[in-house]
């Protein structure tokens, strides 16, 4: 009997996530973790009736006891840390809350749930987690102070765990998109005509997981062609 690959993407509820959840679902079983579970339904039907297999999972990657309780005894061979949260705003007008927000989802979330899943993967000598990063976590920007040093931290956080585990036949890649036409910051300016689709950076999502087993493609930047050409221009 083959064994079923299982992929599991967090803040699959929306965006890039959702984009990405509906890619891997070509090839695994999906499990689309995101606080509402009610849009992780629509994603599961959609999966379904595209003739995938998929479930949703409840899951705030920010409350470390949860995520150690709902992700006992999954086996996933794909993990995509997609969850993030990004407000902008110059370091003297962010809260404290905003700012502890960031660092929450953005980072500690990062150690829980690949410390949730990580030992089954080296136990079975294979695994890929996958981490949406941004360029942003090699530039700076003004109101970047909180986000931007989160994406920096995701880049440490990975080339450190990489090192650590690629001997145990475990592969870590980061995917950094430039700007996405989704509502994730939450601005309400209107759309660039020239950005990146959220389906785009799962395609390259894919492409990193569908890496020949000896290959690991451990960073890579995605970014619109121009952004002075409208998207569709030839």
């Amino acid at each position: 009997m083959s064994h079923e690959s299982v992929a599991l993407v967090t803040g699959a509820s929306r965006g890039i996530g959702r984009a990405i959840a509906l890619r891997l679902a070509e090839q695994h079983r999906v499990i689309g973790a995101a606080r509402d579970e009610q849009a992780l339904q629509a994603l599961v039907a959609d999966i379904e009736q595209r003739g995938g297999r998929a479930e949703a999972m409840a899951l705030d990657v920010a409350d470390p006891a949860q995520v150690a309780a709902r992700l006992e005894g999954h086996a996933v061979d794909v993990l995509v840390h997609n969850a993030g949260v990004g407000t902008m705003k110059p370091l003297l007008d962010l809260t404290p809350a905003e700012w502890q927000r960031m660092m929450d989802v953005n980072v500690n979330a990062l150690f829980h749930v690949t410390r949730a899943l990580l030992p089954g993967m080296v136990a079975r000598g294979r695994g890929h987690i996958v981490i949406i990063g941004s360029i942003a976590g090699r530039s700076a920007f003004v109101g970047g102070a909180g986000y931007a040093t989160t994406k920096h931290a995701v880049m440490g956080f990975a080339e450190n765990l990489m090192l650590e585990v690629r001997d145990a036949g475990v592969k870590v890649s980061v995917v950094s998109p430039g700007s996405v036409a989704t509502d994730f910051s939450g601005r309400a300016e209107p759309r660039a005509s020239a950005q990146l689709l959220a389906d785009d950076v799962a395609a390259a999502v894919m492409s990193v997981v569908n890496t020949p087993p000896e290959v690991l493609m451990h960073r890579v930047e995605v970014r619109i062609l121009s952004p002075k050409r409208p998207r569709g221009t030839e």
